[in-house]
């Protein structure tokens, strides 16, 4: 196992942590609460365990104990910056930065101190989980990501005809293709997918709306792209 290996691995279980293993509701009273929330030492807990597993190595431990207490702390703190009017609107990219910053120290610092020996034998292909980690990150931390930057911007828009969880959807099928295509070089078949979602969905006379749904097409289409270019340079 390589440095670059083990860091993509703990930033899989940071996705896993953040995103999959924690429904919307008990990431609210977590975010609410801070150290009140029985819910934030169950996310300690699972990010610990998350990232011990996934070093594949025993003498990880420590670090995995580290990265856990680090991030529940973190988690512990948010509530008080929110109430900081200045940081409010950008918490959640604060937060993912200073979380991702530190498992990359503690990795590196790791990588230097101790030997990078898996107790796990499993052939990793550094390509093959970048490409697991493009998926996970178009699935739903795309779609955090994306009404998160609305939050930021202020922008918003009531619709009365528009079923609520429609976008998600069609922003993770839309990520999904346009990630497999660049992967395959069919980079003219994503210029297709884009036209086709402009017939279709900016047709109307609606125009805040239109350019509400254009900003958001334009966010999911961007993240797709980039990770599939990054994993195309690897």
């Amino acid at each position: 196992m390589e440095l670059k290996e083990l860091l993509l691995l703990q930033f899989i279980a940071h996705l896993c942590l953040d995103y999959f293993f924690q429904s919307n509701q008990s990431a609210l009273h977590k975010n609410n609460f801070g150290f009140r929330s029985a819910h934030l030492y169950w996310h300690g807990l699972i990010c610990f365990l998350l990232s011990w597993v996934f070093s594949l190595q025993l003498n990880f431990v420590f670090a995995a104990a580290f990265i856990a207490i680090s991030h529940l702390l973190i988690d512990g703190f948010k509530n008080q910056f929110v109430k900081i009017q200045q940081l409010k609107r950008y918490i959640f990219f604060i937060d993912q930065a200073i979380h991702l910053a530190i498992i990359t120290v503690v990795v590196f610092l790791f990588s230097q101190w101790k030997e990078l020996n898996p107790t796990i034998i499993i052939t990793l292909n550094f390509k093959y989980l970048l490409i697991i980690a493009g998926y996970l990150l178009c699935l739903k931390p795309a779609n955090i990501f994306i009404r998160e930057v609305f939050k930021a911007t202020e922008i918003q828009v009531s619709s009365d005809n528009e079923m609520p969880n429609a976008g998600k959807v069609i922003g993770v099928l839309e990520r999904i293709l346009t990630l497999t295509l660049i992967i395959v070089s069919q980079y003219s078949a994503v210029g297709f997918l884009i036209a086709a979602k402009s017939i279709l969905r900016y047709g109307n006379n609606e125009t805040l709306k239109t350019e509400y749904v254009l900003i958001g097409t334009l966010l999911s289409f961007g993240i797709a792209v980039i990770v599939g270019i990054v994993i195309n340079l690897f």
